[in-house]
């Protein structure tokens, strides 16, 4: 039995030295940190999201809004502010400043998401493809949205491009650890070896 360990681990390190063979140079080798205890990450708006934005007691400035190609959400009274990168209480507070007190007296701002934009996942699942983003998405949850893995799917690890970032990463999902995803992410399972 460990002939055929040793074996295995040595046609591994020779496939690995292959130039390209196991990784691309888009691909980061180390994994990326997790947050403490696998908590969620602050959800940051995006090109694609849609808040809801409500002024309590001022009709006229309430209703939904796109996040715009540019990050910037188009209101009426105070016109483009930005949001990309910003999370939904960042946005409200920052919509509170700019309405007081040019415009409205102490201001009561809520802003929610109302439409996530979508996640991707690509590999060995049943359904390869794009998909509306649910909030607290789990990896093996958007595994079960795209159909479950496949047969010959590595449940081991799973690689990600968050959408603010150039290259993936790799994720582990041993020891029932956690992993997010978030709208905008690309998930990508591998294929086992063995």
């Amino acid at each position: 039995m460990t002939f055929f360990r040793n074996l295995v681990a040595v046609l591994g390190l020779a496939f690995m030295a292959l130039p390209g063979a196991c990784a691309s140079p888009t691909v980061a080798q180390t994994p990326a940190p997790q947050t403490a205890a696998g908590e969620r990450p602050v959800y940051r708006l995006g090109a694609g999201d849609k808040v809801r934005v409500t002024v309590f007691g001022e009709q006229s400035l309430n209703g939904e809004y796109p996040v715009g190609p540019d990050g910037t959400v188009a209101l009426p009274l105070i016109g483009n502010m930005p949001a990309r990168g910003l999370s939904a209480s960042e946005l409200q507070a920052s919509i509170a400043k700019k309405l007081s007190p040019a415009y409205i007296l102490d201001p009561r701002v809520s802003v929610d998401v109302s439409n996530f934009r979508p996640f991707y996942i690509l590999g060995e699942v049943g359904r390869p493809g794009s998909y509306p983003y649910v909030d607290a998405l789990s990896v093996s949850q958007a595994v079960a949205i795209a159909g479950g893995y496949s047969y010959r799917a590595n449940t081991k690890q799973v690689l990600i491009r968050r959408a603010d970032q150039a290259t993936e990463q790799t994720y582990s999902l041993r020891d029932g650890g956690q992993v997010w995803v978030m709208p905008g992410d690309t998930v990508r399972v591998k294929q086992r070896f063995f």
